[in-house]
């Protein structure tokens, strides 16, 4: 096993913050980087070596290269267009019994001189391979144009249901922000040994947990990144996961909260029939929510139970609605979160969310043997997990005992985990001083982040700085019928390519023209408008067409 020496005499690691590691790296400087062999030459050379400690601003005990190999352009399964040199590895662990990083790297050969770190999701566990296309950009894979891409598993193995890990104390803390650095000092002393060189440009993108991944580097690594893609992002993560044990709750715990799946598909049929033509065009996507949401009133009426509907699968029960406004109306909470948090914001379920399938409430009640006890909808599993594991700390911890309003003993354990895990401080200074951008895309219907809780970061933010400097920046798109990768629109569009003009060119993006990949409606285009605009129908012209479309206010 070798250690690699020879990543002592690489030049320009700005971003590994030990003062005593960049003096370190000075005293072993040498003349080899300029005789840097083609990358072809040397990939094969990195399989085994170890990177010592000192190379990685958080404590680890150093990492550990698996294998490395030069796939040939036309290898096999090679759809990336030219060859690369893909690397494994591990950055290892300090304390017995917590799992190490796992992580994947990939060299082009042809490369532009950018790097992309690649978030994960839900509770992650799997490593992020950096091979494949963008969310949202289906055409070209960022290694197939050029770009350095790499990603890790957040130091546990498992799927992105699975919160087990949380009874390790350092694989939580791993998960809430440390591999995140971890693996961007180990990948960036990696391509420089590689290329003689440090990337120009370092970016991240991530959605979901991975989007709460791209703002956890802007607000604790700022000095890494020059550009992150931040989308549906899981901000506020204790809070969207006891909003969800508070609706399981209200499902399971109450006898008659459970709503089945023909009335949440009634829910959204009404708010279609009310609401799809508030932006000039019937095209079954609710664009205008605030019109739509001065509808509220009537939708509810017209499905709540009466004397002349009886509750037979036709309406909603007081109880069954009681379900439903809970998670319209959000989680309060009378103590505070980090970053002065005080609950999760509700979602807009009266306003074209299509609370049906995998996700939301769709499932019927079942109970199953420890430790899955529940399979019901997302929100529940994905709060029942983190309750009994990282809150609880017992794999037999019945959720549907515990009070997220008054948590009693565990209060201080879930403030605690709040500062470890989430992204909801609001100071960016030093992200905005570095000149860093942002692009955030996020559905209006999303069923799994609050759509209305990443608008109160993107306001609090406002607050905070003041509408030009967020605007300098930040770019925040809402999109309509988008719910959380699926929905009757789901936008396609190159976030990378508008991200890398405004970081290297200063050409904000404004509005962006993305297509549909829904199945039924493939192949129509919508404008992305900034927020808060929203597409409003012109009157005349093709409804498959963004052209027929203005970005319009509420």
């Amino acid at each position: 096993m070798q250690v690699m020496r020879l990543m002592r005499g690489f030049v320009g690691v700005a971003t590994i913050v030990s003062v005593a590691a960049l003096a370190w790296l000075a005293m072993h400087r040498t003349a080899a980087v300029a005789k840097e062999a083609p990358l072809d030459m040397h990939c094969t050379q990195f399989a085994g070596a170890v990177l010592e400690p000192e190379l990685i601003a958080l404590p680890t005990a150093g990492a550990q290269i698996e294998s490395a190999v030069m796939v040939g352009a036309t290898a096999p399964g090679n759809q990336q267009g030219g060859e690369y040199c893909r690397i494994t590895g591990r950055i290892k662990a300090l304390e017995p019994g917590t799992p190490d990083i796992r992580f994947d790297l990939n060299l082009p050969r042809r490369w532009n001189g950018r790097a992309l770190q690649i978030g994960g999701g839900g509770y992650n566990g799997v490593v992020v391979s950096g091979l494949g296309v963008m969310p949202f950009s289906p055409d070209r894979a960022p290694l197939a144009q050029g770009y350095v891409t790499f990603g890790d598993d957040s130091g546990h193995v498992g799927d992105s249901s699975l919160a087990v890990f949380g009874l390790v104390d350092e694989a939580v803390t791993n998960f809430g922000y440390a591999h995140l650095k971890k693996t961007h000092d180990v990948a960036l002393a990696l391509i420089a040994r590689a290329y003689g060189r440090p990337p120009q440009r370092m970016y991240f993108a991530g959605g979901s947990t991975g989007g709460r991944e791209g703002y956890t580097v802007m607000q604790r690594f700022p000095g890494d990144y020059d550009g992150v893609i931040a989308n549906s992002p899981a901000l506020n993560f204790s809070g969207v996961r006891l909003i969800g044990v508070a609706i399981g709750q209200a499902e399971y715990g109450k006898p008659g909260g459970f709503v089945p799946p023909v009335l949440l598909e009634r829910i959204y049929q009404r708010t279609l029939a009310l609401c799809d033509r508030l932006d000039g065009a019937a095209d079954g996507i609710v664009s205008d929510v605030a019109a739509c949401r001065a509808h509220e009133a009537e939708i509810i009426a017209s499905l709540r139970c009466s004397a002349r509907l009886s509750p037979h699968n036709e309406c909603l029960t007081d109880t069954q609605l009681a379900t439903l406004l809970l998670m319209r109306d959000g989680l309060s909470l009378p103590y505070r979160l980090a970053s002065d948090i005080g609950g999760y914001h509700g979602y807009n379920v009266f306003q074209g969310t299509h609370l049906t399938g995998m996700l939301g409430l769709a499932h019927q009640p079942q109970r199953l043997p420890a430790p899955t006890f529940y399979a019901n909808g997302y929100l529940f599993t994905q709060g029942d997990g983190y309750v009994r594991y990282f809150v609880a700390r017992d794999a037999n911890f019945d959720s549907m005992s515990f009070d997220p309003q008054r948590p009693g003993k565990y209060r201080a354990q879930l403030i605690a985990l709040s500062h470890t895990i989430g992204a909801m401080n609001p100071d960016l200074s030093r992200y905005i001083a570095r000149g860093g951008k942002v692009i955030t895309v996020q559905g209006l219907a999303d069923e799994v982040i609050s759509p209305n809780q990443t608008i109160a970061y993107h306001d609090a933010l406002v607050e905070r700085f003041g509408a030009q400097t967020v605007d300098s920046f930040m770019r925040l798109y809402m999109v309509p019928g988008f719910q959380h990768g699926s929905g009757v629109f789901i936008p396609s569009v190159d976030l990378l390519g508008a991200l890398d003009n405004w970081v290297t060119r200063g050409v904000a993006p404004e509005t962006l023209i993305a297509t549909d990949i829904a199945r039924e409606t493939n192949g129509r285009s919508r404008p992305l408008c900034r927020y808060p605009g929203f597409p409003r129908y012109v009157g005349k012209g093709n409804l498959n067409l963004a052209s027929s479309f203005v970005c319009a206010q509420p």
